[in-house]
């Protein structure tokens, strides 16, 4: 929490005092510390507008919304909310009118917030924020999409409402940890793939999928699993920790909304709570990686297939294995023939004058297209030889011009 917030709220804690207010200090500081876990500033707030007060847009697959006005304005903001309003808003998407809140709130994460910390969450916004009197902007939602019911339909299907139970075979620190990132911090929100109804489909490390990466809004929240090649297999709790408190580390730097959140929530998160959220993140099992099929060049294709018989530098065996190097018909202007016999295979002439043969194999079951395209090319522009490349579709051209046979 900056300097201008904590001097902000302790003046309206002097003006509720001097009203005859009875305020739980303590329960101030924590709440104003959690809400700092909870980023609601970040959400609730528009660049050069009042801290709290709503007004920022939010993209969803049917239009953008805007956040509320959390400030304790009694006309325009929560200031009528009693505390089990309060709790349920957060904890079941449900306004002090009773409608249903967007699912951007993330209330399937706030859930498994404890009554302790929402007592005290309560006193920050009613006694530690300053009233601001902005009212709230509807939707761009178009009707009868903009209807609220179907909303109460996505809670029954969707939402858990269970707060967080502790693993009795976790530590206290990990059980911490899984607290807050679960919880409070809504990691999930962010960094979970959503269904076909954009809920998470995950909301602990209990079911799959779960932190495994989500593109939300243009941007693509990282997998935040073990995955050694997309995730953060290669980070120590050390470097996490580093990362979410400075907003960069020997690996990366923070960007887009991450960075975000690095300036209006992690860097206020205690170096504790933030070794526990490290603790239970880097618990987090490999999950969600794309499987990508090993790049393979031309080079790599060549050395893979084609070495063993014509040889590193393409010299090939004196009489018996074909040279590549300095060869017109690997440099021949149409590619067609040494498609052919890449695709096909084929055999040395038989004379009475040489006893032994040379065969070829054929790889148009082994190599596709595209595959067989990159080597020719790899063979028509090394060890000195000067030719056009070979296309994907010239090699499509002449597969399909072959006899009938087992190929891709």
């Amino acid at each position: 929490m900056t300097i201008k917030h904590v001097a902000m709220a302790l003046a309206w804690l002097t003006v509720a005092s001097s009203a005859g207010a009875s305020v739980d200090t303590e329960s101030v500081r924590r709440g104003a510390y959690l809400a700092r876990v909870s980023d609601c500033i970040a959400c609730h707030s528009t660049e050069n507008g009042k801290p709290n007060a709503g007004g920022l847009a939010m993209d969803t697959p049917v239009g953008k919304i805007y956040s509320t006005n959390i400030t304790p304005d009694k006309e325009t903001g929560i200031g009528n909310y009693r505390y089990e309003e309060f709790a349920r808003a957060l904890r079941d998407g449900v306004a002090r009118e009773g409608h249903t809140l967007y699912p951007a709130m993330p209330y399937p994460s706030f859930a498994k917030i404890n009554d302790r910390d929402m007592h005290d969450l309560y006193a920050y916004f009613m006694n530690g924020v300053e009233p601001v009197r902005q009212p709230n902007r509807d939707s761009d939602i178009v009707w009868p999409l903009s209807m609220r019911w179907p909303l109460t339909l996505w809670r029954w299907l969707f939402h858990d409402a269970s707060p967080y139970q502790p693993v009795a075979n976790q530590s206290t620190q990990w059980n911490r940890g899984a607290y807050l990132v679960q919880g409070m911090a809504h990691c999930g929100t962010c960094h979970t793939p959503r269904g076909v109804g954009f809920q998470e489909v995950a909301l602990s490390e209990k079911a799959s999928g779960y932190l495994t990466g989500n593109n939300l809004e243009g941007w693509f929240a990282g997998n935040l699993t073990a995955d050694p090649r997309e995730g953060l297999g290669s980070w120590s709790a050390d470097d996490l920790v580093e990362y979410l408190q400075n907003g960069r580390n020997r690996y990366t730097a923070a960007f887009g909304p991450m960075a975000e959140v690095v300036h209006f929530s992690t860097q206020h998160v205690s170096r504790d709570d933030l070794a526990a959220m490290a603790v239970y993140i880097k618990s987090l099992p490999a999950a969600g990686a794309a499987q990508v099929a090993p790049v393979r060049t031309g080079a790599a294709l060549f050395f893979e297939n084609c070495a063993t018989c014509h040889q590193a530098k393409g010299e090939g065996h004196d009489s018996v294995v074909p040279a590549l190097a300095g060869s017109s018909a690997v440099m021949a202007r149409d590619p067609a023939s040494l498609i052919r016999i890449v695709l096909e295979g084929g055999i040395n002439a038989r004379t009475r004058h040489q006893a032994w043969e040379y065969s070829m194999p054929g790889y148009a079951g082994q190599l596709n297209d595209k595959e067989v395209a990159d080597v020719l090319t790899y063979m028509r522009q090394s060890w000195g030889n000067v030719a056009s490349e070979v296309t994907a579709g010239d090699v499509a051209k002449v597969r399909a011009a072959l006899p009938k046979v087992a190929g891709k």
